[in-house]
This record gives structure tokens, C-alpha cells and sequence, in this order.
């Protein structure tokens, strides 16, 4: 069994069994569908998720969202799975390790959210002539094995031929809410970390983003939403109604400033500033992580396959047509 079976072990997708399908949604004192949506982590990298929430987005599509937090792949796959969630947002690689285990009732991506990698390299001193060729030698704070943040980062580093390993050493025991915490605490010479994580430790003066793993490691469908098989069976209107709310905050967000994207999700991120969040929201745009459709393309959907082959962390590869469902993300961009 490979490493990244850890949140597939047998006793989960055993007890999941006993929760498969979720039948008729309920409903508030308003008439709204309550969606129980679990996000892999509360950053502003999911920026356009947050506008559909605080622009009534899927309001007007008769959802009432109700949102709890993963922090990591593993755990907001496992919510899906054990029907603790209806719908989860999260990278695409949680959905292969499932469907790969051979479960019948398995998670399905129906809707993309990011386009590349929201996470950032950060060092302990500015370095504007920073080149990959710096973390030669050095310890870098890295993800979840099998995650795709790391994943991602050990593709960029074998494409600027550093050896993980060999050539850098990546640390990986470390949980995903600690890495910043422990970066500022002495440990590594880097660290990778997503927005506000990044911007805090600049702000605190034990940090400075040197360079943005999205700009370096390519166009992937890097996060997606996914519900089980049998929740897209018996929900069809509830998952083309959620997917309608996501690609209208997408086009919103396209068509708006830095500035405004702040003031609608500042609710969301009560513990920064609105000037705080303008520049993060910058740097995501800047880095072109966003789409303006909700359509996974083919193309990226082999390269993270790549990636975690590079990664020794497939086991084989998974057809485009046998496991994502555009139907919904295709019928959205036609309304």
C-alpha cells in the first residue's frame, strides 16, 4: 500500500459504506437546501467562493450553504465519504486515490474552482533575485505527503532539476495548520505556505514570499468540487444549482477589482484587514489562479496525473471520461 493511502485506509471507506447516498436534502425555515460544504482549508485562494456566499449567490439558487473547514485533503475527503458533508472542496488528487481503491459510489468532480497552486515560497530574508536554484542545500516546510501542495512543489523542483531529498530537504510531518507557526519558531530555511499564512509571517517581519508555486508549476484543475456518485443521482438540481452560484462569483470576480473583492469577503476573513486583503487578493490574481468557468479541461487533468506519477504517488491512471462529470459545469456556462 502506498503512502498516500493513509486517508483511505480500509476501516473509512468500510464505515462509508454504511452512509452512501444522502436522499432528499433539508431544507430551512426559508425553503432554502441546506448543502453541508467542506472546504479543505479557509483561505482566500477560494476567493470566489466566498463572493457567491456573501453576494446571496447561492441564495438566489435556493441553497443555504453551511460551511465547515477540512484542514487537509484526508479529512474533507473523509467527511464526504462518511456523508458528513454533501459536497467538498478540495484538491483533485483525493478524488484518484478514492476512485483508484476501486469504491463504486466514489467522489466525482463536477465543478473547477482554481487553476493552479495557491500556495507561496517564503524565506527568512527578501530575496528579489530568488531563483529555485536558492533552495539547494536548504530545508524547505512542505505538505501533506501525497497532498497536492506538495506534489506540486517536488514538480517544480525536479523541473529546475533539484532532487527532493538529494538535493533539498522537504519536511513533511508537520500539520498543515502548524507550518507557519514552526517557520517562525527557527524551523526550515522556507517554508510553503497559501495566503493568509504567507502574509502573516510577512507581516510579523519572520517571512517574505519569494516566489508563487502557481506561476512555477503550471495550469491544473489544482481544486475542485466533488460529491459522491450518489449524491449527484439523487440531487441533480441541488449539485447544477450550486455549480450556476460558483461560475456567477467567478465572473463576478473577473469583472472586479482587488479592492471590491475584499470589501464583499472581508466578513469572511474578520482577523485581517480590508487593506490586508486587497493585496492578498492581488497576489492570487496576479498569479492567475481564478478561472471564469467552472469547466475541468482535459489537458491540466493529465499534467496533475504527471505530477503525481513524478511523485510516486498513482497507481495508475485514471480516464477523464470515466471520472469527471462536466455536465453541470457546461450547462452553467450556457444560461
Amino acid at each position: 500500500m502506498s503512502r498516500k493511502n493513509i486517508f483511505v485506509i480500509s476501516m473509512i471507506l468500510l464505515l462509508s459504506l454504511l452512509f452512501a447516498g444522502c436522499g432528499q436534502q433539508a431544507q430551512n425555515d426559508s425553503g432554502l437546501t441546506q448543502v453541508r460544504l467542506n472546504e479543505v482549508v479557509h483561505s482566500i485562494f477560494y476567493a470566489p467562493q466566498y463572493v457567491a456566499m456573501e453576494l446571496g449567490f447561492f441564495e438566489e439558487y435556493g441553497i443555504e450553504i453551511i460551511l465547515e473547514v477540512g484542514n487537509g485533503a484526508d479529512r474533507s475527503m473523509t467527511a464526504l465519504l462518511s456523508n458528513n458533508a454533501d459536497i467538498g472542496l478540495m484538491g483533485i488528487e483525493a478524488g484518484f486515490y478514492v476512485f483508484n481503491e476501486g469504491r463504486e459510489d466514489f467522489a466525482q468532480p463536477f465543478a473547477q474552482l482554481t487553476s493552479r497552486a495557491g500556495n507561496f515560497l517564503v524565506a527568512r530574508e527578501p530575496m528579489p533575485d530568488f531563483t529555485w536554484d536558492d533552495v539547494r542545500g536548504k530545508t524547505i516546510i512542505g505538505g501533506r505527503v501525497g497532498g497536492m501542495p506538495q506534489m506540486v512543489l517536488e514538480y517544480i523542483l525536479y523541473r529546475h532539476s533539484i532532487v527532493p531529498g538529494v538535493d533539498v530537504e522537504i519536511l513533511t510531518n508537520l500539520a498543515f495548520t502548524t507550518t507557519a507557526a514552526a517557520f517562525a519558531g527557527g524551523v526550515g530555511d522556507f517554508t510553503a505556505e497559501f495566503d493568509p499564512s504567507a502574509f502573516m509571517l510577512e507581516q510579523a517581519g519572520a517571512g517574505y514570499v519569494v516566489a508563487s508555486l502557481g506561476e512555477a508549476g503550471g495550469i491544473v484543475p489544482y481544486t475542485v468540487y466533488m460529491a459522491t456518485l450518489s449524491f449527484i443521482e439523487q440531487n441533480p438540481d441541488v449539485v447544477q444549482n450550486f455549480t450556476n452560484a460558483i461560475h456567477r462569483a467567478q465572473i463576478w470576480v473577473s469583472e472586479n477589482s482587488p479592492e471590491d473583492i475584499a470589501r464583499v469577503i472581508q466578513p469572511q476573513f474578520p482577523e485581517n484587514t480590508y487593506e490586508e486583503l486587497t493585496i492578498m487578493i492581488r497576489r492570487y490574481q496576479d498569479a492567475g489562479v481564478w478561472l471564469i468557468s467552472p469547466i475541468i479541461e482535459q489537458e491540466g487533468f493529465e499534467l496533475i496525473q504527471d505530477i503525481m506519477e513524478l511523485s510516486w504517488e498513482l497507481e495508475r491512471r485514471v480516464s477523464f471520461d470515466g471520472f469527471v462529470n462536466n455536465d453541470f459545469a457546461h450547462r452553467a456556462i450556457r444560461r
